[in-house]
């Protein structure tokens, strides 16, 4: 997708050609964008700066030596060269009505890129283990997680959208006593508290129902190994219903649900063992004694020792314990492994309790790719949740946390996928239930809803006039051609938050963009004539409510990214 900034940096390239000293130079880390002052102009590059050591001549002589080329530019009106050897230039009125223009033709595709075009990304997110529903907890890394999926999608990138399911270990044998209980009470045994240990919510009810009503009493008083694999199979199947419906709410959707046990039972640990045993980064060693008191039941074991150090790790890692079975490293390893298999990048979208582990599984991805699959890690800080400033209390029902999808209810989808990537990742958040469906400027969810229904607003109020016609972009003048200029800088926010992996970015444009579309609109209440509805003017109107439209337009598409609709009305 063209866009004005590729065009320059395309016209940047060709001249470059020309240019004898720069000729056949690495040129990837030459830029053409906005300069950080707008009073320095429209466009900056730091060309000169960048490829005046490898022709051998000083910055600022190779910035001058470029000035009357890029002068030369129908679409340039000057050309200043600043400082020890930037460039800036301003742009014809001309070329910003043009690219005005190129917003309404492309409308849902402005902004749309193919940097990523051949590339698959596999971005892994929620994956909260199955034993419950969807809490307020999983929330942002799930929101997170799939406004990234969808970035890197309109950057151009095939994705897949993955949740491993943790499905092998110790919590979903926890999940089948804990519903085996439930089943015990559903058939009239007085359970009395749950014990410490097993999930308490009433959520495992329907699932023991179920049980009960197909199996009767054919489980009570029954060792446990004649039912817990048929109880956890049955809760785990239940559970992940009740969590896609969960993810369903907040517009969710996977591609694929990854099952650890089926990772195990197709040998993909062994797979990753012989693999990093075959590069001699698997040996058979002995881990050092615990630091600090030393029990006096320990004793040195030889297992299979990952060279995570290697790979800058602190320690090396044991991938299977002392009883033969897998630890979870050496689990979470093959799962990866199987994900390389698809994709040519792999994204990871992780609490914050899971940062100690980064290292290791980071070393890990290096040696199973070979270093060839590039891998990120984001990790997602808490939410707390509060009502106008005060904690909110915990639900029983569901035991001891706050569902997703009461949130979902009580405020809507919209609402809560913008709160969410008001913040960066990584940054904690307070949720604030008051807060997040405010009327003010200070909620950044209704400031950019706001402003896209009231261009939408305006465009039926001036059908109501009967103003009908085409625009004529060249009655637009300098305070419209500010607003055009900042509209324009959408398609490379878009790249540049996706070759972050950064999709809070489309936010903040949002909101710096909502915020000049409400300053333009708030010209007219003490100017008339800066007014976008000028009854006696139709040719004007039209023109200003085509540049409004416009940025309506690219308010719905980065809404779209986030995964928001655009408000119509408010």
């Amino acid at each position: 997708m063209t866009t004005l900034y590729k065009d320059f940096a395309a016209a940047l390239d060709r001249i470059l050609d020309q240019t004898q000293p720069v000729q056949g130079l690495d040129r990837r880390n030459v830029t053409v964008e906005p300069p950080r002052e707008a009073s320095h102009g429209d466009l900056a590059t730091n060309a000169a700066m960048v490829l005046a050591k490898g022709a051998g001549i000083n910055p600022r002589a190779l910035a001058e030596m470029l000035k009357p080329q890029l002068e030369a530019l129908d679409d340039v009106s000057a050309v200043e060269v600043a400082g020890p050897g930037f460039i800036n230039l301003r742009l014809t009125d001309d070329c910003w009505r043009r690219e005005l223009t190129r917003i309404a033709e492309q409308g849902a595709d402005y902004g749309r890129s193919s940097v990523g075009s051949g590339k698959t990304v596999n971005v892994e997110y929620v994956s909260a283990n199955p034993t419950g529903p969807m809490h307020m907890g999983h929330c942002r890394g799930a929101v997170v997680g799939d406004a990234l999926a969808s970035l890197l999608q309109f950057a151009g990138h095939d994705v897949i959208r993955e949740y491993y399911v943790n499905d092998a270990g110790g919590q979903v044998d926890t999940l089948a006593r804990s519903v085996h209980l439930r089943y015990r009470e559903v058939l009239g045994e007085d359970v009395g508290e749950i014990p410490e240990g097993l999930y308490p919510g009433d959520y495992l009810i329907p699932v023991a129902k179920a049980l009960a009503a197909e199996h009767g009493t054919a489980f009570v008083g029954k060792p446990e190994a004649d039912w817990l694999i048929l109880f956890r199979e049955t809760a785990v199947a239940a559970m992940l219903v009740m969590i896609r419906d969960d993810l369903a709410l907040l517009g969710i959707h996977h591609d694929v649900f990854a099952s650890e046990a089926i990772v195990q039972r197709e040998k993909k640990p062994e797979a990753a063992e012989a693999f990093l045993r075959s590069r001699d980064l698997v040996y058979d060693g002995q881990l050092e004694a615990p630091k600090g008191e030393i029990d006096p039941d320990w004793e040195p074991v030889t297992l299979p020792l990952f060279r995570s150090t290697q790979f800058g790790d602190d320690q090396d890692r044991p991938i299977k314990k002392s009883d033969g079975s897998w630890t979870y490293f050496g689990a979470d390893m093959a799962y990866h492994f199987q994900k390389a298999e698809k994709a040519d990048a792999l994204i990871d979208i992780w609490g914050a309790d899971h940062a100690g582990t980064v290292k290791r599984i980071r070393a890990a991805v290096a040696a199973l790719t070979d270093g060839k699959k590039p891998f990120d890690i984001k990790i997602v800080q808490m939410v707390r949740l509060l009502r106008a400033g005060e904690p909110v209390k915990m639900s029983k029902r569901s035991g001891n946390f706050v569902t997703l999808a009461d949130v979902v209810r009580e405020v809507g989808k919209d609402v809560v996928r913008f709160t969410m990537l008001t913040r960066k990742a990584d940054a904690q958040m307070d949720f604030d239930f008051a807060k997040v469906v405010e009327a003010s400027k200070d909620n950044p969810v209704f400031y950019v809803q706001y402003a896209h229904a009231r261009i939408e607003s305006l465009k039926r109020k001036v059908a109501g006039e009967g103003i009908t016609g085409e625009a004529d972009v060249s009655m637009l003048d300098a305070e419209d051609l500010d607003l055009i200029k900042l509209a324009a800088q959408f398609p490379r926010i878009v790249e540049s938050a996706a070759a972050a992996y950064e999709p809070h970015r489309i936010a903040f444009y949002l909101y710096d963009l909502a915020a000049a579309f409400h300053a333009y609109y708030n010209l007219g209440n003490d100017r008339p004539d800066r007014r976008i509805l000028v009854v006696n003017d139709p040719l004007l109107t039209l023109s200003r409510l085509f540049l409004g439209a416009a940025i309506g337009q690219i308010i719905a598409n980065g809404l779209s990214i986030m995964g928001v609709e655009p408000a119509r009305e408010m």
